[in-house]
């Protein structure tokens, strides 16, 4: 059937939300697979939509040849040699705004998300919390599509299929062990199990014969991953060896992932692998839960406090324990076997 529709999807960033997008249009393709899909997102995160059918990808370099008002009208001449139908604008940020202003003067049908702010206002706020959960993300941008006039059924289900393990990381993947992946760090400090509280996790399972696959950071956590990789046994670190479309491919291949609040639970969500994830002045009720995930694989204490942020950027109101300090060891180290061996 050929192309009748084509849709320019705007979500320039962060990490996590960009990579909740590809499964949602992994979803989407499959249901339309006439509509063809332009996806606006920085070139960083275009290994996320390799090899959704119907998706384009078209990079935003914001701080080059994008930047300021000039810049984005050079992005919107770009897009609109794609003689798109319609904008999806899963941002909703000034510079989607701006763009979406240009496209609007040609006359095209704009939906934008609606992030559901004063809700989330409401689950944070220390007076008169209300404390339920809030629509997921995922379904969030869904509703922008359906706006579009495109019914969309998200399955909320993890679909592994195991991807080609690099060259370089085969030897990862020679023995019969369960394979973790540990991505212990997030943009966001208050994001952050105590490393100190972290590394007996790793002790433990390192002990319990687990392999541990450490992922995401900069160089200052590649090296605390590093020092973890040459105290452990059978501890690896993955940080500043593999770029994502490799660290896609490897975690495809892992039995576990255990993250925090923070983009590689969505990388593991995207790619169909569990993930025991970590929770602190966050909540999985603001709606960024792993697309698939179950809230029962998450370890968060329950206090009135919480959740106090939506974003991480804020530090925990628990009071004199951190909420993040009240997690022991422990109780990661055993919701990890009970998930493992069923």
């Amino acid at each position: 059937m050929a192309t009748t529709k084509r849709i320019i999807v705007l979500r320039f960033s962060a990490m996590g939300d960009v990579a909740m997008v590809a499964s949602v249009l992994k979803e989407f393709s499959e249901q339309h697979p006439s509509t063809e899909l332009i996806m606006v997102s920085r070139e960083a995160f275009e290994p996320f939509f390799n090899g959704i059918d119907n998706v384009t990808f078209h990079a935003i370099k914001p701080k080059t040849i994008h930047k300021g008002l000039n810049g984005l009208y050079k992005l919107f001449q770009e897009l609109k040699n794609y003689n798109p139908t319609s904008i999806a604008d899963l941002h909703d940020n000034l510079r989607s705004r701006a763009l979406c202003t240009f496209f609007r003067l040609s006359g095209l049908k704009i939906k934008r998300i609606d992030k559901g702010r004063a809700e989330k206002k409401g689950l944070t706020r220390s007076v008169n919390k209300i404390f339920k959960p809030l629509r997921h993300t995922v379904e969030r941008y869904a509703d922008v599509f359906r706006q579009l006039d495109f019914d969309v059924n998200l399955s909320h289900k993890l679909n592994n299929a195991p991807q080609k393990i690099p060259a370089k990381a085969k030897n990862l993947f020679l023995n019969n062990a369960k394979k973790i992946g540990i991505s212990p760090f997030a943009q966001h400090i208050y994001k952050v199990y105590p490393l100190e509280k972290m590394e007996r996790v790793i002790s433990s399972l390192s002990l319990a014969g687990y392999e541990l696959l450490i992922f995401g950071g900069g160089k200052t956590e590649q090296a605390t991953a590093e020092k973890w990789a040459k105290v452990y046994l059978n501890t690896y670190n993955l940080i500043g060896n593999f770029n994502l479309t490799e660290e896609l491919a490897i975690i495809s291949n892992l039995d576990l992932m255990l993250s925090m609040d923070s983009s590689g639970m969505h990388m593991a969500a995207l790619v169909g692998v569990p993930v025991v994830s970590i929770w602190g002045p966050t909540h999985p009720y603001a709606g960024f839960l792993g697309y698939g995930q179950s809230e029962t694989d998450c370890i968060q204490i329950d206090h009135p406090a919480r959740p106090n942020s939506i974003y991480g950027n804020k530090p925990c109101l628990c009071g004199v324990e951190n909420c993040m300090d009240l997690i022991h060891p422990e109780i990661v180290v055993n919701k990890i076997k009970e998930k493992l061996n069923g």
